[in-house]
């Protein structure tokens, strides 16, 4: 998993997101909302080729909302599974607050 987690306040622009990815070189970032929200990279680059302009578009409006979360304690194979169920490719790790992210990429390196 990938820690510390990177946020981004849900008034944030679609620009500032990418921003943020680039910087970090991610490819989500958890919102800070009173849901579990999160913005990709897929999300960007669909706000993107929607004809947004991502300097005005809140991240609010292009982002996943009441997503999947697992525990740190879930053993790889299980996190890949649900990857794979609900066709994601991030997953929040969650244990009384937000404590990192995982990725497919996190899950092949751990699996290969």
């Amino acid at each position: 998993m990938s820690a510390p987690l990177v946020t981004i306040a849900p008034t944030a622009t679609v620009r500032e997101a990418a921003q943020i990815m680039r910087e970090k070189d991610i490819n989500a970032l958890v919102v800070t909302t009173t849901s579990r929200a999160i913005v990709t990279s897929t999300d960007v680059l669909d706000s993107v080729a929607n004809g947004d302009d991502v300097s005005e578009t809140p991240v609010s409006e292009i982002m996943t909302t009441n997503v999947e979360t697992v525990t740190p304690d879930l053993f790889m194979e299980e996190v890949a599974a649900m990857m794979i169920n609900y066709g994601i490719k991030h997953l929040p790790v969650v244990d009384d607050d937000y404590v990192g992210m995982v990725s497919s990429t996190d899950v092949a390196a751990q699996l290969t």
